[in-house]
């Protein structure tokens, strides 16, 4: 018996430890978490130095924010998905035109593959999709 109240214990805290951390999964939409995890995987994958560290961080975290607030605006005033997609494409190109800025042209084609890359794996994880 005590075995199994211990049991239920150990599940039930588990559950509950497992379940109060809302900001840690992958998805998570604050701008700074987003900017940091961008940054650090672009930082190896571009063997970006310090100061364009610094500078893909600021441009991310400066993205991310705009995103943010474009997604907050869309719920609040129930606008079709439609006109934010293509805001989003906006900032997302305006993003892109600083980058090339920030990056050498080897690191650059890299950071153009990568985004290719990614595209194909959004794309093939949707349904209805063209696969």
């Amino acid at each position: 018996m005590k075995r199994i109240v211990m049991f239920l214990i150990a599940v039930f805290a588990g559950t509950t430890f497992l379940s109060a951390q809302p900001g840690q999964d992958r998805r998570s939409f604050d701008p700074e978490t987003m900017a940091k995890r961008q940054t650090e995987q672009l930082k190896e994958l571009l063997d970006l130095n310090k100061d364009q560290e610094k500078k893909v961080y600021d441009l991310n975290l400066e993205t991310s924010k705009q995103m943010r607030a474009l997604r907050e605006e869309n719920r609040n005033s129930g606008s079709g998905f439609e006109g934010m997609r293509e805001k989003m494409g906006e900032i997302r190109e305006k993003q892109e035109t600083k980058m090339k800025g920030i990056l050498s042209e080897s690191q650059w084609k890299k950071y153009q593959k990568y985004l290719e890359e990614r595209r194909q794996q959004r794309s093939q994880g949707r349904p209805g999709s063209p696969r």
